[in-house]
């Protein structure tokens, strides 16, 4: 990664994944299993947590919204071949400031870790 793209990472308040991203944390996981079982895992771990505030649930969309303090999460479930299936997360934290130290990249980075712990993890897109 840059030194651009490191600075951009912790003077912004927004970031998400995706399978190209410079930054290898924030690079799509794929899991293997469908998406409708991530879709309920995810929602499970994040439901036995007292952190997080689930604001919506699209289990047609493979979509789930929540609030983790001032920070609001889209999780984005998408089943790319039978029990392949990526996991994208969408972050923004509210701050007074238009940046958030990182924040956001780093809640994406502990939500990977906790999904990795609970889902069979097959890899990331460049590896």
């Amino acid at each position: 990664m840059s030194f651009k793209e490191n600075v951009v990472k912790y003077l912004s308040n927004h970031a998400e994944t995706r399978d190209n991203h410079s930054d290898e944390s924030l690079q799509t996981h794929y899991y293997k299993t469908t998406k409708d079982k991530a879709l309920a895992k995810l929602e499970e771990i994040v439901s036995n947590s007292k952190l997080y505030s689930i604001h919506s649930v699209s289990k047609e969309h493979g979509e789930l919204s929540l609030y983790y303090k001032k920070t609001f999460i889209i999780a984005t479930v998408i089943s790319v071949r039978p029990y392949n299936t990526a996991i994208d997360f969408s972050v923004t934290t509210e701050t007074p400031l238009p940046f958030d130290f990182g924040n956001s990249s780093r809640m994406i980075e502990r939500l990977y870790q906790q999904l990795n712990n609970e889902l069979p993890y097959i890899e990331k897109m460049n590896q």
